[in-house]
This record gives C-alpha cells, structure tokens and sequence, in this order.
C-alpha cells in the first residue's frame, strides 16, 4: 500500500481511542456511521461540481477529502484501503461487462 494511504490508515485507527473533543475523526466516529455516510455524501457532490467546473486544483482537493471521509467509513466498518486495493487487483484484466456478470444476482 502507498505509504501516504498507510500511514492514514494506521492514523485513522489510531482516532478510534482518541477524545471527540480533540480529533475531527474521533468526533466523526462519534456520531456514527451515518453522520460519516452523509460527510461522504457531501465530499462526493463537492467533487463532482469541482470535475464539472474544470479547476484542476479543486478536483484534487475535493477528491482528497472525499477519498479521506471515504478512508473513514471503511474504518468504521472494519475495513480499510487496502481492502478495496485488493478487490481492484481481483478485477484487474476482467472486463466491466465479465465483472458484473460474476456477482451474485439479488
């Protein structure tokens, strides 16, 4: 994994134990996962407008705190980054159409 991802990783669980009072992340896990799930919500739209607007550098903010907010959500799931590493290399060489195929049907 890129160091900059594990270190963040390795930080992120670290804020789990840390005080609401002086951790943004401790704070965010606080409040659950669907506060979390709606910061994630809004770093998502916030990069879509900075991709439709066409500042380079605000995309690469944006998809900066959306990737971070990201970051914590798996955490809070019991997951992290290299987890979804691992699944993009399973799927690295299947096509989009074979992919889809191989999921289980609902």
């Amino acid at each position: 994994m890129n160091d900059i991802i594990q270190r963040l990783t390795e930080a992120l669980e670290a804020r789990k134990g840390a005080d609401p009072q002086t951790s943004y992340v401790a704070k965010l896990y606080s409040k659950g996962m669907n506060s979390i799930l709606k910061k994630v919500g809004e770093e998502a739209a916030e990069t879509i407008i900075a991709a439709k607007d066409g500042s380079k550098e605000d995309l690469i903010y944006e998809t900066a705190d959306l990737w971070f907010h990201t970051m914590v959500m798996l955490a809070q799931a019991g997951l992290n980054a290299q987890d979804i590493l691992d699944e993009l290399a399973r799927r690295e060489g299947l096509s989009g159409i074979a992919e889809k195929a191989s999921r289980p049907k609902d």
